[in-house]
């Protein structure tokens, strides 16, 4: 039997581009077909994105693997927005599967800013401070009924054991004694299991997914990997971003234990060590940096 023209294996980034979306718009959101549809290079691994007139952008899944995301936060950025200390993703508009596109898709409100990996940031303390605040206020929220780890979230917010036979062939990128101590930090951040109650978790804090305007954190991105679980996933930024005084902010304002520490630190060994291969060389640059933090500087 073929496959259903709605079905979302079908899902092929290759063929979303310009044309495919005014279509799109034509068939569900007539009111907007008319305005411009432009590419954001920049939008990010795991979806395309294209800014539709001034004020909006267009939100598709680029593979069939993240479809999952797409009605997770169609469901729960509207919940969890009004909550929180700072702006998130606003949905304008939920695209149902067709047979012009076969998966469901979005439109969020556009938000000016540019990334944290690229922006200048005034006071890194008051930065670090307001990242950490903002994920106290959403650890915060009601978990009761949201969803917990699995594909959607790329088990972020799950237990880290998940990654275990991974972890064994990463750790063959390093030599010698630098994969003794990486093997070291691994095996405390499996030792260090979480036993509290699920909370919600962002699931990707990085750089790019946090939006500066007038130097400040303006807006958090990208709920694409957001669950209900294990914190610790959502520590990795310490390394990544801060260092010294700004370190010392978010560590302290984040509030919690010790061993959500060392599993974050684990968290940050397994993106490290994916990345220490990749093509983009300030990637490379960036997971030895995280590296040299890690197993350097284990405090």
């Amino acid at each position: 039997m073929d496959p259903s023209p709605q079905d979302p294996s079908r899902v092929d980034a290759d063929r979303i581009d310009e044309i495919l979306i005014t279509a799109m718009l034509e068939e569900q959101f007539p009111r907007w077909s008319h305005l411009p549809v432009r590419f954001v290079q920049e939008g990010g691994n795991d979806h395309r994105m294209f800014r539709l007139g001034h004020d909006l952008v267009v939100r598709v899944p680029r593979a069939p693997g993240y479809v999952p995301q797409v009605e997770k936060e169609q469901r729960w950025l509207p919940v969890l927005g009004p909550t929180l200390p700072l702006p998130i993703p606003l949905l304008r508009g939920a695209g149902r599967a067709s047979e012009l596109f076969p998966a469901p898709w979005s439109i969020y409100e556009w938000r000016e800013g540019t990334p944290a990996s690229r922006a200048d940031i005034g006071d890194r303390i008051r930065f670090a401070e307001d990242l950490a605040q903002f994920l106290v206020a959403l650890r915060g929220v009601d978990a009761a009924a949201g969803p917990r780890p699995g594909l959607h979230s790329a088990f972020r917010g799950g237990p880290l054991e998940h990654w275990d036979n991974e972890m064994a062939d990463l750790l063959r990128r390093l030599n010698g004694d630098e994969r003794d101590r990486a093997e070291a930090v691994w095996r405390d951040a499996l030792a260090a299991p979480f036993d509290g109650q699920p909370v919600w978790v962002h699931g990707d804090v990085a750089a790019a997914n946090l939006l500066v305007r007038n130097r400040r954190l303006d807006a958090v991105l990208d709920f694409g990997c957001a669950a209900v679980g294990d914190p610790a996933c959502d520590t990795v930024i310490l390394w990544t971003l801060f260092s010294g005084a700004s370190q010392a902010a978010f560590r302290k304002q984040l509030q919690v234990d010790e061993a959500t520490w060392t599993r974050g630190r684990g968290w940050a060994l397994w993106k490290a060590l994916i990345m220490i291969t990749n093509i983009p060389a300030h990637q490379r640059r960036l997971a030895r940096h995280v590296l040299e933090q890690l197993l350097d500087h284990p405090e």
